[in-house]
């Protein structure tokens, strides 16, 4: 057997995500407690303080392919990161796996195994929490009608106008027709893949996945080489879920795999969201029956959705302690608009700054950040000096 090597992070981590195949609680509950590189060194020595996880790994502790997968990676542009990564998206995984453990979540129990964040991800493309700070997600049928590539083109390209990045599973039918409006619009996309970061799938797809990458991420949970199976997808699922603030339906028949996304919008807290179609074809059922039961909300546009996803801290705004208590300029502020006024120099300060410093120092991108100074500058919370921005008044 040869040598384990733990070098750097991305071999660490390129380790663990080869013989461990998440998502797993297990590992989680580790990780908890030691450092990833022992754990790799106790998985290789199968040391019996792993408890469970020494048996569940048994069998793959001396699949040794780090070098092979971080190379197969390298070159389709893609690497590795980990909750330690500056650009994890640890606000997006941290509040959807928290509700599904707070109790509220009224998902089924077959959820639980799955119900646990990533541990890594392969990333091809752009910075992921930059890309997730404003996502939404949009699923639907691989059999999609005139009526659903117009619906889907529509909303994602509207979203996309707003500087909404559109998530979905890169998949033929709405997943392609999100992602391509988003990027025809101008706007940036996210397309979480069932199988390794270095395989197309659905092959005809692959000159999209280049696009994406170009114009946001492609993401996977899996190591490379690995094959897109059933489970895989149902896998991914909860991740397009979690990435998000929301999931919108296209066009899903009775049976439809994307109605299993929306679960998991429900399980994960998330504002779970149904497109309405034709009531000729049987295409919108699946989309229709959940609109029925109460468990999606009917949209029919982009505004829509954002008023439905709204702002943080805004889910009672009829309640008697706003009439009493009328908020302040700043607590109405949603969460990204409070992260690009909190990076944006004091009225007084000795130097003002550029949207592309703010957006570094929000860690968001640089459209989404003037986007939101604009908002703000009507606010009349920041001012602007030609490309220089400042807080206005005493805020």
């Amino acid at each position: 057997m040869s040598e384990l090597n733990l070098s750097t992070p991305a071999h660490v981590w390129a380790y663990l995500n080869r013989v461990v195949e998440g998502p797993s609680h297990t590992l989680s509950a580790l990780l908890a407690q030691y450092p990833a590189e022992e754990i790799a060194h106790g998985i290789y020595n199968a040391a019996d303080w792993l408890g469970p996880l020494a048996a569940l790994t048994a069998s793959r502790r001396d699949w040794l392919r780090q070098e092979v997968d971080l190379a197969a990676a390298e070159r389709v542009g893609a690497r590795i990161i980990s909750s330690d990564s500056p650009e994890w998206p640890l606000q997006q995984f941290s509040q959807a796996f928290g509700f599904y453990r707070s109790g509220q979540s009224s998902a089924p129990a077959t959820f639980d195994d799955q119900a646990a964040s990533p541990h890594s991800l392969w990333v091809r493309g752009g910075n992921l929490a930059v890309e997730l700070s404003q996502a939404l997600a949009l699923v639907g049928t691989r059999a999609i009608s005139r009526y659903g590539w117009d619906a889907t083109r529509l909303i994602a390209g509207g979203l996309a106008a707003r500087q909404w990045t559109i998530v979905s599973g890169g998949a033929l039918g709405v997943d392609t027709a999100a992602h391509s409006a988003a990027i025809e619009q101008g706007g940036r996309t996210v397309a979480v893949a069932a199988c390794g970061i270095d395989r197309s799938y659905p092959a005809r797809n692959q000159g999209l996945f280049d696009k994406i990458a170009h114009n946001g991420c492609v993401v996977s949970e899996f190591a490379p080489g690995t094959v897109p199976k059933r489970h895989r997808f149902l896998t991914r699922n909860r991740l397009v879920a979690a990435m998000s603030e929301g999931v919108v339906v296209v066009e899903a028949g009775f049976r439809s795999g994307a109605l299993n996304t929306l679960n998991w919008a429900e399980a994960l807290g998330k504002v779970a969201m149904a497109v309405p179609g034709p009531v000729t074809t049987a295409g919108s059922l699946g989309a229709h029956l959940r609109i029925q039961e109460g468990r999606a909300q009917l949209v029919t546009s982009a505004d829509e959705i954002r008023a439905l996803v709204g702002k943080a801290g805004s889910l009672d705004p009829g309640g008697q302690y706003e009439l009493d208590y009328a908020p302040s300029p700043l607590q109405r502020l949603s969460r990204n608009e409070l992260r690009v006024f909190d990076s944006t120099p004091l009225e007084d300060a000795d130097t003002a700054a550029s949207a592309e410093e703010i957006a570094g120092e929000a860690r968001l991108s640089v459209a989404l950040t003037i986007h939101l100074l604009v908002t703000l500058e009507k606010a009349g919370l920041v001012a602007r000096a030609g490309t220089q921005w400042r807080r206005a008044g005493n805020y």
